[in-house]
Formats: structure tokens, sequence, C-alpha cells
């Protein structure tokens, strides 16, 4: 006859599995595949089947976080700004005209958060990179690979998938992210990530540079006005940032402060001439096609200008006032395509302010650790923050899903080094008698 091992070895054990650092590894990249395969899990197996793979995954971490609870310092880790956003989400419950759409998005939002902020506890920013790099690998291979079996071998799209087969004509391709603007953000994701790979050294040569051929391969597949655009400004901004990197420590702060004169100056130009750059990116008909969704917003937006509408993330045609908007694009649009515009529509001028503070904090502090500190791997949040914040002119994508739980990673991890809160504490303790 077995004999049932005691309670305290039952509870034992289970800790020494939930706090081990190789179920953290790879909790960790479950995490970031499933956000980044949320398309493909949704149209295989349903929403039922994606939402039952997030809630497992919140079990686990909620599991994890108690077997790992004595390793973590919370104090000064949780930026005020993301509970905030959050917060004000939530409470757009309570006057949404779409409440039980409103508190299942609020509910959805709120596990990506927790899922983005244990990564971001758990993990290192090198093994964090290395983890999005693993993904981002095989994320980019099987849509390589579905988009020759497309356009190439069965020359027929896949409906079910969004992808349209054109890969024989050169593009605009997919891959498995329903959209080509899409697919050439998470490329873009993929060139700062593959490219920290090669500069850290942290994964063979030939892998990194053969990911990073494949990224840009597909960027270019794209034909993605949006994705050029955002891959301009991130080379600038990684040419900007490879400079402050070797300027001397006393001289830093004046090179800052002239950077960011230079930057509102460059965007002030950008502005004022924005018809032709418009029109040599070749982006006139993407435009075309966002304000004629970005002006029923704009008329929609004054009923409930300072709370918003009530938060829904994905938009939801099953509810006013999202069944006005069915036919501006082929297929029916699930965001305003625009994260800011997104944001102010659904929460309000409240919610808007909330989240370009929050952006803004993320991306300074990011910015700072990047410059200052030595390693090189500091460089990755702050360059995927310039992606996802300037892509987030023409997505929404930073909103959901893959998206967000990038932006909280990098969010957390910021406030993590660079706490204003823990900063006041030390101050406060070194003055103490």
């Amino acid at each position: 006859m077995t004999q049932v091992p005691p309670p305290h070895q039952l509870l034992a054990a289970g800790k020494n599995f939930f706090g081990s650092p190789r179920f953290a590894a790879a909790l960790t990249l479950t995490i970031i595949g499933s956000e980044l395969g949320a398309l493909v899990l949704q149209q295989l197996i349903g929403w039922a089947g994606l939402i039952g793979i997030l809630a497992v995954q919140v079990l686990f971490a909620s599991l994890s976080f108690l077997a790992r609870r004595e390793g973590i310092e919370w104090h000064g880790i949780l930026p005020i700004s993301l509970l905030v956003f959050v917060g004000w989400a939530a409470l757009s419950v309570f006057w949404s005209e779409y409440q039980w759409a409103t508190f299942g998005s609020v509910v959805y939002l709120g596990a990506t958060t927790m899922l983005g902020i244990y990564v971001a506890l758990n993990r290192d920013t090198i093994q964090i990179a290395r983890a999005f790099g693993d993904v981002l690998r095989v994320a980019l291979v099987l849509s390589f690979a579905l988009e020759i079996f497309s356009g190439v071998l069965i020359d027929a799209p896949i409906r079910f998938l969004g992808i349209q087969g054109n890969l024989a004509e050169f593009g605009p391709i997919q891959g498995i992210f329903g959209t080509r603007n899409q697919l050439g953000v998470i490329a873009l994701i993929a060139i700062v990530t593959f490219g920290t790979e090669l500069r850290t050294q942290s994964v063979r040569r030939g892998v990194s540079i053969g990911s990073l051929v494949l990224a840009g391969l597909l960027l270019l597949l794209t034909r993605s006005p949006i994705a050029f655009g955002g891959f301009i400004i991130v080379l600038v901004a990684a040419l900007a940032l490879f400079g402050l990197r070797r300027v001397p420590a006393e001289s830093k702060r004046f090179w800052q402060i002239g950077l960011l004169a230079a930057t509102i100056t460059v965007a002030a130009v950008a502005w004022a001439a924005r018809t032709p750059i418009i029109n040599a990116l070749s982006a006139s008909n993407e435009l075309n096609k966002r304000l004629e969704l970005w002006r029923p917003m704009r008329v929609l937006i004054p009923a409930h200008e300072l709370e918003g509408w009530g938060w829904v993330g994905h938009w939801r045609q099953d509810v006013p006032p999202f069944q006005v908007f069915p036919n501006y694009f082929d297929r029916t649009p699930t965001s305003g395509l625009n994260a800011y515009l997104d944001v102010w529509f659904q929460l309000g001028l409240v919610g808007l302010f909330a989240f370009v503070g929050l952006a803004g904090l993320t991306f300074i502090r990011s910015w700072l650790l990047a410059s200052r500190q030595r390693s090189f791997v500091y460089a990755w949040p702050a360059l995927v923050l310039v992606v996802l914040l300037t892509t987030a002119l023409a997505e929404s994508s930073l909103l959901v899903e893959f998206g967000w739980l990038t932006f909280v990673v990098c969010c957390v991890k910021a406030a993590r080094e660079l706490s204003w809160r823990k900063a006041f504490a030390a101050t406060g303790a070194s003055r103490a008698p």
C-alpha cells in the first residue's frame, strides 16, 4: 500500500517546484508565447480556450509568486502610474455603456498586467530579452513557413489566419499576426531583440545574425509604411543612444537636454512637412483609411469626453457605439488604430492623461538607464518602447496582449531600477539619526 507523504512535505515539494528558477523560465516562455500567438490561439481554440490558457498561467504565476515571495522586494517596485491607469480602466465599469463587456475586458487587462509583472520581477533583463528572442524566432519562422505554404506551394490564402498568400508577389505578407502592419511591428521588436542578443553575445553569433536577416526580410515583405517609418525612428534612437553611452558622465546631462531639444525640433519639422513624408513612405492610403475611422471617433468622444465610454480593449461589434464602425475596411475594425485616440475614446481625458503620463515616465526611466548603465542589455527596454510608442500612433496593439505585456515588463523593470519612492526612502534613511 502506497504511503501518502505528510502535508508539510507536500508543501515543501510544491514550494521547491513553483519557486525554482527553471519553472520561472518555462512559465516566462509560455506567457510570452501565448500573448504573441494570441490571434492564432483564438482562431484555433476560440476565446474560451485562450482565456483558459490565460487563467492557468495566472494560477501558476500566483503560486510561483507565493513560493518566491521572500526573495522579492516589493517596496517601490510597482509603478503608481501603472496602477492608476489600470485602476481607472477598472472604475470605468461603473459608467460603461457596455458593463459586462467592460468587466470582462478589465479582467483580461488585469490578467495580462499581472503576468507582465511576474515576468519583470522574476527574471533579469538579459533573461527577459533572451526569452523574447526565443519566442520571436519561433513566431517569425512559423510566419515565414506559412507564407511560403500559402503563397508558393498552394497559391491560396489561409483565410482564418488572415494570410493572403502574396509571397510570390513579394508581399505584402501578414504572417500569423493578421495584418501586415502588426507583423511589421513584431519584426521591429525582433530586430531590436536580436540586435541586443548579438551585442551582448547571449546566443551564438550565427543564430543572432540569421535571426536579424529573417526579421529584416519579413519587415521588407510586409511593405508596411508604418513599420518602415518606425524602423527609421528606431534607427535614429539607437544611434543617439549609442552616442550618449560614450559621453563622459559629467557632461551627459547637457547632451540629454540637447537631444531632447533636437527631438522636439525634428518632431515639429516632421509635422509641418507631414504631407511629403507620408507620400515618400507611400502611406497616404493607410492614412486615408485611418481618417475614415478616426472622424466618427472624434464625433463620439465629446459624449463622454472626461470619463470615456468604458474600457473594452478589443472592440466589440455587438455593443454600441462600436456598431457604427463596421464598413470602413475589408475587415471589421477591432481597434481604433491609434492607441492614444483609443484610450481617449474608451477612458476619456482622465484615462488619456494617465496613459500618457505612464508612457512618458516609463520611457524616461528606460532611456536614462540605457544611457547610464554599462551593460548594453539596458538598451533593449528603451528601444522596444520606441517601437511601441511610435507605432501606437497608427496601431492600438500596444493596449492588448503581447503589446501590453511587453509594455508592462518594460515599465516595471524601469521602475524597479529608478523608483523615486526607493530613492526617497534611501534619502530618509541616510538622514535618520
